[in-house]
């Protein structure tokens, strides 16, 4: 057993005379050390050390600035992470993976996993239907986590020494996303929970990850790694203890909130194990069921009376209160290209409607998402003031009126034709509300050319009841200006 403080003390020492070596380090461990050993320890260390791993075998202290901006936009799902799953695939089914019997098995798994998440039935994930999920949702996971991750960076609210807990990590698109979205210099303690066959696909996606990518796979539910029943209540505060050694920077719910039929505890007691300025990360599907569910469990969290924020994109303009609609809102990237093992899969489909080509293509980069922290931190800190504004919750007494309004932009044009449509919300909302525009003028364009999650005024704009709908139209005409307070 090596001498783990000897070798962090001279780490210490060393980090800020030069560059430390294994080798230097070994001659001064007592009773000796091999220099393959110090080094596995530094990299274990490297976290509490923040120090990362030079090509040259060396260890250097990790950069004190925050991470960039690294103008997230991926075209495509990166090669050598394709060629990892491809080389999986080959190995379980040989060469010809995507025809015959093979392929068929696969493609029936996805529907079933299509099926059952639309129907909100238990989704099951043995070998197989591990392999059917990291075919068709690899690449979306992938791109949208980046995206989500540039609400932090834009305030310089992830660093480069990051320990991150990946609850439901799933085959590990959040977590590739992640890795490439950090700069080289960074250093990742990683630590993913996944209790079903996903986490063997998982594992083979991370070695292709960088030397300072630090992994440790949790093969549990987040319900025993958190020390809950599973009603959600403490089982064992010893247990929750145990599990959660050192507190997070960044807690990571990827598309696996509406798989967890208490989400709400686990969820909290990822809170809990936050570090002081961490921050927690919902990610969910676009469609109604999944959106609408993340919001519901983000207004359970995060009470207007609480200590935890909403930090984006839903901001709540008003500090008092709180939104209870719906809530469906999702963002929208560009597409992705089709990535060669999902054109395979596809290409090899026999089909008796070709209306069904593209069944097995998944590139489409649309998601919701929920960020919150607890330190009060939010993307943008900007209030509505009773004196100029109406509160969305008191638009009934609106209703032909024309008002002044604080508002977020929570989706891109929604309309099917006809006059662009956008969800917006101010926090205090208890119905539904959309901006339409009848009338583009250059002094009312931002609503148009605004980004999700943009914060705007309206001044002037028409109030009306949608009663086909069920929802308040706030129309956008040419008497109306809009200003981007916040992008």
């Amino acid at each position: 057993m090596i001498d783990r403080d000897a070798v962090r003390n001279n780490a210490k020492y060393l980090r800020n005379v030069r560059p430390i070596d294994p080798e230097e380090i070994a001659e001064y461990v007592p009773g000796g050390a091999h220099p393959a050993v110090v080094r596995q320890t530094l990299r274990e260390e490297a976290y509490d050390l923040a120090l990362r791993e030079t090509d040259e075998g060396t260890f250097v202290p990790v950069d004190d600035d925050p991470v960039p901006q690294p103008g997230w936009q991926p075209r495509e799902f990166p090669e050598p992470y394709s060629i990892a799953l491809e080389n999986l695939l080959v190995e379980e089914y040989g060469a010809n993976w995507h025809r015959g019997d093979s392929g068929d098995r696969l493609r029936e798994a996805i529907r079933k996993l299509k099926e059952d998440y639309y129907y909100e039935n238990e989704v099951a994930y043995d070998h197989e239907a591990a392999l059917g999920y990291a075919i068709y949702h690899l690449p979306d996971y992938y791109a949208a986590i980046g995206y989500v991750l540039d609400d932090l960076t834009e305030n310089a609210l992830l660093d480069r020494t990051i320990r991150v807990l990946d609850v439901g990590a799933g085959t590990g698109g959040p977590a590739l996303g992640l890795h490439d979205y950090l700069p080289d210099d960074a250093v990742v303690d990683y630590h993913a929970i996944e209790p079903s066959a996903a986490a063997d696909v998982l594992t083979r996606l991370l070695e292709e990850t960088g030397r300072n990518f630090h992994e440790t796979i949790h093969r549990e539910t987040a319900q025993s790694f958190f020390g809950l029943d599973a009603d959600g209540s403490d089982a064992d505060e010893e247990a929750n203890a145990d599990s959660v050694n050192e507190p997070f920077d960044l807690v990571l719910f990827g598309n696996v909130l509406s798989e967890i039929e208490e989400p709400v505890p686990v969820v909290e007691a990822g809170i809990d194990a936050l570090a002081d300025d961490g921050t927690v990360v919902g990610l969910a599907p676009a469609d109604l069921n999944t959106a609408t569910g993340l919001r519901e469990i983000e207004r359970e969290v995060a009470p207007p009376d609480g200590d935890v924020t909403v930090y984006s994109p839903t901001l709540r303009l008003w500090p008092d209160a709180a939104p209870s609609d719906r809530g469906w809102s999702f963002d929208v990237k560009p597409d992705l290209e089709v990535p060669a093992f999902q054109h395979r899969l596809d290409e090899a489909a026999t089909r008796a409607d070709e209306e069904d080509l593209g069944e097995f293509r998944n590139v489409d980069v649309q998601y919701a998402y929920a960020i919150l922290r607890t330190d009060g931190e939010r993307r943008v800190d900007v209030r509505a003031d009773p004196q100029r504004q109406a509160r969305m919750a008191d638009s009934e007494e609106y209703v032909t009126d024309r008002i002044n309004l604080l508002a977020v932009k929570l989706s891109h044009d929604l309309a099917d034709g006809g006059n662009p449509l956008f969800k917006i919300g101010d926090g205090s909302e208890s119905v539904e509300h959309y901006a339409v525009s009848t009338r583009e003028t250059s002094l009312n364009r931002d609503l148009l050319e605004a980004d999700y999650g943009s914060i705007l005024y309206f001044e002037n704009a028409l109030v009306l009841w949608n009663d086909d709908e069920g929802a308040y139209n706030v129309v956008v005409d040419d008497e109306v200006l809009i200003d981007l307070v916040a992008p």
